[in-house]
């Protein structure tokens, strides 16, 4: 978590292949997983978030290097501890046996 502004701009650009002045963000977490930067464009300027967890860790994919997209309440669900990545259980389907 040593990066900042311009690191994690060139970590989006080269490494996952986006352009970091779309205003798209972009969430870089450290290896254990207590602190998470996000990086966007706003107008004429970056903004860099930053939130470190005293007790706990923030649920993240576990395979590897993760490009993923989320939504804005994925996003909220993330910074507030939920595990947005948890998959629900399996729908059944019954029918009615006459």
């Amino acid at each position: 978590m040593r990066r900042q502004i311009d690191g994690l701009a060139m970590l989006a650009r080269d490494v996952i292949k986006e352009d970091p002045l779309t205003g798209a963000m972009f969430a870089f977490i450290n290896a254990r997983r207590n602190k998470l930067k996000i990086l966007v464009w706003e107008r004429n300027g970056f903004i860099l978030w930053y939130k470190r967890l005293e007790r706990h860790r923030f649920h993240w994919p576990r395979n590897g290097d993760a490009v993923l997209t989320l939504s804005g309440v994925e996003l909220n669900r993330l910074i507030d501890g939920y595990d947005v990545w948890m998959k629900p259980h399996e729908a059944l389907h019954f029918s009615v046996l006459g």
